[in-house]
């Protein structure tokens, strides 16, 4: 039997909605979640402008209502994040550990959805009901909250993995942050589980540097919008850690700051570009001198099934301070406000409740 769900749609051009959205029951391998919270990010606010009618949101949690015949991981009543990078299992990346980028993808048709609405990353959690492939489902087995699970399935995955996954920062080495907005947060809480010596982080704002040393960070550093590449954010690093830090993660979506984690590292150190920055962007070769690695991983280098139970045993342990990192809840009808408190930098994440708390 279908089910009428409410959903934020925007029209491809910058506008959204909330909108009635008739869902088609799951088949196959697909699962019904009813989502009761969905993360608010950057990648939200742009999806609006990418052309086409989509249900918007990528981080989600929620309760399994309905699965398909061929569903085995998962049944109805069970607690469950999703996560957005769908491994197939079978393709060349997926045989190799490299799910993230899987080239066979699972995805729900649109006729899923009346045949003229996507949903967004194949997920569309800002909505009451998602139909979502069942490779995309995580069953949650702690007691967590429904909004940590949630920013578990995108920013704290990217952050805390392209620490751990990525970089693999070693026990004893220095670290920067560049943006301490969620994902940036997530590497730091990366960092401290890697036992860190040094973990700088790098902000305009004093807010988010206040809550980034709450979760770990050693030192801070308040950069200045006139500081062209964070060049003079890059020489009070350097003060800091001797010679410039073994690893440096740019997490600010900026273009203009694509390159400058390398401004912050030491010859032979690496640069990793987490926040996926998606233009053209021109670089000083000199600052690759001498002998620095420049990284761009997808999601952390997710696999699903192996990282998301492992961060669900930290939180459960104490061990990720997801609580701090959720500045605000809203409802559905309040997702203008919440990317205006996201732009203003307000909120370290914010959370929509489809059904309230």
């Amino acid at each position: 039997m279908p089910t009428q769900a409410q959903a934020i749609v925007t029209d491809g051009r910058g506008h959204f909605a909330l909108e009635d959205v008739t869902l088609d029951d799951p088949e196959r391998n697909e699962v019904l979640v009813k989502i009761r919270a969905s993360g608010v990010c950057h990648t939200d606010f742009d999806s609006m402008s990418w052309g086409r009618r989509i249900i918007l949101g990528h981080e989600g949690a929620g309760i399994v209502v309905a699965t398909g015949p061929d569903v085995t991981r998962v049944s109805p009543g069970d607690r469950v994040l999703l996560n957005w990078a769908i491994p197939c299992g079978q393709c060349f990346q997926c045989r190799r550990g490299a799910e993230n980028i899987c080239e066979e993808q699972p995805v729900v048709p649109d006729a899923r959805y009346g045949g003229n609405l996507n949903s967004s990353f194949h997920l569309g959690t800002m909505s009451t009901h998602a139909i979502v492939p069942s490779q995309a489902v995580v069953p949650i087995n702690v007691s967590i909250p429904f909004p940590q699970a949630a920013i578990l399935g995108c920013c704290v995955m990217t952050g805390f993995g392209s620490v751990i996954n990525v970089a693999r920062v070693p026990e004893g080495d220095s670290v920067v942050v560049l943006g301490c907005g969620g994902v940036g947060l997530s590497v730091i809480l990366g960092a401290v589980h890697a036992r860190a010596a040094k973990i700088i982080a790098v902000d305009l704002n004093s807010n988010r540097l206040e809550l980034a040393r709450r979760i770990g960070a050693t030192d801070t550093v308040q950069s200045l919008r006139e500081d062209t590449g964070l060049l003079e954010a890059a020489a009070r690093v350097r003060t800091l850690t001797g010679r410039g830090a073994d690893f440096a993660f740019e997490c600010t979506a900026v273009p203009a700051l694509g390159a400058a984690p390398l401004a912050m590292v030491r010859n032979g150190g690496t640069a990793v570009a987490v926040s996926g920055i998606e233009e053209f962007v021109s670089i000083d070769m000199q600052l690759f001198e001498w002998d620095k690695i420049y990284i761009n991983p997808l999601y952390g280098q997710c696999r699903p099934f192996a990282d998301f139970p492992k961060l669900l045993s930290l939180y459960a342990a104490g061990f990720l301070k997801l609580d701090e990192m959720i500045t605000r809840t809203y409802s559905l009808t309040e997702l203008a406000e919440a990317f205006e408190h996201m732009h203003l930098g307000l909120n370290a994440k914010g959370v929509l409740l489809p059904y309230g708390a």
